[in-house]
């Protein structure tokens, strides 16, 4: 069993912060040659500059089929393969259901669900036999607290994408799974807090958190990071289909 990623080649969306840059650092130190995506260059570069050499980064909006073609152009020039893929890019717009907006609805289902299909769509003709996805869901998923139900309807129906995705891509030998995270400390994470609670309460408000989960804590990115190591890798050969949950628990009380 080998957790390995050396030699292989990775396509991490939404990686120059929180979630995805933890699991570019995990899948860097696994061995890989690692691109991230996101809209911002200021952004990418820094985070490139943090992960090490062996990551780039691509502008790219994961709503645009165009860009994402672009990305996996770039990728088959530079490197003449690709073997990962990484889903991670995903907005969360919250509101009681007598205050949705359309203009929420069509922004969160547009980076959550059209975001997930064009980085999966092109980058098929592009992955081996053994070559994988991992989509970013989220507990909210199974467990959408109140005022989250378009969060969690979109990665409810990302969920469904993958169970019937792999049944379309039967006999290509690529392997697709969701890693679902609950909460994660990220900077989104604690400014989401401090608008809502103020800067002086994150840390209590983390704290807190932390003290409803199993674990007594809530994760770091880089555990996920780890967790969509061993999805990418040979060590789960055989797991397709699955939505993991990397909570800490959370899901299973």
């Amino acid at each position: 069993m080998s957790l390995s990623l050396e030699g292989k080649v990775a396509v991490i969306t939404g990686g120059a912060s929180g979630v995805g840059l933890g699991i570019a650092h995990e899948f860097a130190a696994a061995g890989a040659s690692v691109v991230i995506t996101d809209l911002e260059q200021q952004a990418l570069d820094a985070a490139a500059a943090a992960v090490g050499p062996t990551c780039t980064g691509i502008v790219a909006d994961v709503t645009r089929l165009a860009d994402m073609q672009a990305v996996y152009r770039q990728v088959e020039e530079r490197y003449g393969r690709l073997d990962a893929v990484v889903a991670n890019a995903g907005i969360g717009a919250h509101a009681p259901l007598d205050a949705i907006t359309e203009e929420q609805f069509d922004r969160t289902f547009d980076v959550n669900g059209k975001g997930v299909l064009f980085t999966v769509q092109p980058a098929l003709a592009l992955l081996p036999p053994g070559g994988t996805v991992v989509v970013i869901g989220s507990t909210a998923s199974i467990r959408p607290p109140r005022g989250m139900s378009l969060y969690g309807g979109s990665k409810a129906a990302v969920r469904a994408f993958v169970r019937a995705w792999i049944q379309d891509i039967k006999g290509s030998g690529v392997r697709m799974n969701i890693l679902s995270p609950g909460a994660v400390d990220t900077d989104s994470l604690r400014s989401a807090l401090a608008m809502a609670q103020g800067a002086d309460q994150v840390d209590a408000a983390v704290r807190t958190m932390g003290e409803g989960n199993p674990t007594g804590r809530i994760a770091d990115p880089r555990e996920m990071g780890r967790a969509a190591v061993f999805l990418s890798s040979d060590a789960s050969s055989f797991v397709t289909g699955v939505e993991l949950f990397a909570d800490g628990g959370m899901a299973q009380v």
